[in-house]
């Protein structure tokens, strides 16, 4: 059991996860154990191809190599194998920082790669003085800021909150909203403070990303040949499938939270935005961008004939 060190601090907690469905869990652990390194073959091939093919050393692909991540499967896998479920309070805040950070950046970052299809479809001639490396390296930082704002933040404050003993955790990860529900004291400052982040890493950055597609819109519709709109087609696409998956998983998750009347829903949903979202960025990004299969049919050819020979 977790032990209390007294009434309002907890030094481990019990994440229920899917206990009542103990035959799932067994199924659930293959699937994100192939699910998991998937994700990493994945992002391992984006940055690596990235790096060794020169036509791919554009800003796009340099946005592309910070990977979509997940802090949450190495512990999932151990909640599901391990049936004492339980995870100490350091390591449950340190999954909560890391998550958040990667998740903050993930929002920046695709609103950075929206502007970058932006400036590459209607602004072409302009592209190279305004896609500088040294801006570049500014939007990168900031989407670096963002995650340290968001970890200071969201993480911090829900932290600071008694527990009074309270450590069962139904859920299988740490998050903010969960953790906030476990808390003995009036909460509305800390569900207000996690509604204004919301906004700010949530809102703002669709905000930019419907912006830039608005003027790559308006600029498809004045383009006449079927060629030139489908070049333009395959330079958004697959930033486009990440976006509508990302930012689609989370606001309906948002959605059935307030409104669900089955008591796992939101595990599931939440299962889906943590294990099967940070696998198909990479797979989309391999797959529909004709830039990134070319690399790597020629990385691999490279590689058969060095074998080969």
């Amino acid at each position: 059991m977790a032990r209390s060190t007294n009434e309002g601090n907890v030094t481990a907690f019990i994440l229920l996860g899917f206990s009542d469905y103990p035959q799932l869990q067994k199924v659930l652990f293959v699937v994100i154990l192939i699910l998991y390194l998937l994700t990493i073959l994945g992002n391992t091939t984006i940055i690596l191809i990235s790096h060794l093919e020169p036509k791919l050393h554009t800003p796009m692909y340099f946005f592309l190599t910070s990977p979509s991540w997940t802090s949450a499967f190495p512990q999932l896998l151990v909640n599901l194998w391990d049936p004492m479920k339980t995870i100490t309070y350091v390591s449950c805040v340190v999954q909560l920082y890391v998550s958040l950070a990667l998740g903050s950046t993930e929002c920046v970052l695709l609103a950075v790669m929206s502007y970058d299809r932006y400036v590459a479809i209607c602004r072409p001639l302009h592209y190279t003085p305004l896609m500088h490396p040294h801006l570049c390296m500014a939007l990168t930082s900031l989407s670096w800021l963002s995650r340290v704002a968001t970890t200071v933040v969201q993480s911090t404050l829900p932290l600071q909150l008694p527990f009074c003993g309270h450590h069962q955790v139904d859920h299988f990860i740490c998050e903010v909203p969960v953790l906030i529900k476990l808390a003995c004291v009036d909460t509305t400052f800390n569900e207000a403070e996690l509604f204004v982040a919301s906004i700010l890493f949530l809102i703002v950055p669709v905000s930019l990303i419907l912006v830039s597609y608005g003027y790559i819109a308006q600029a498809v519709l004045k383009i006449r040949s079927a060629t030139g709109r489908k070049k333009v087609f395959g330079t958004c696409s697959s930033h486009v499938m990440v976006v509508i998956i990302f930012y689609g998983t989370i606001m309906f998750m948002h959605l059935q939270s307030a409104k669900s009347t089955y008591k796992d829903q939101g595990k599931f949903v939440s299962l889906f935005y943590t294990v099967v979202t940070p696998m198909l960025s990479p797979l989309i990004y391999t797959l529909w961008n004709k830039d990134i299969k070319g690399a790597l049919r020629k990385f691999l050819w490279k590689i058969l004939l060095v074998n080969l020979t």
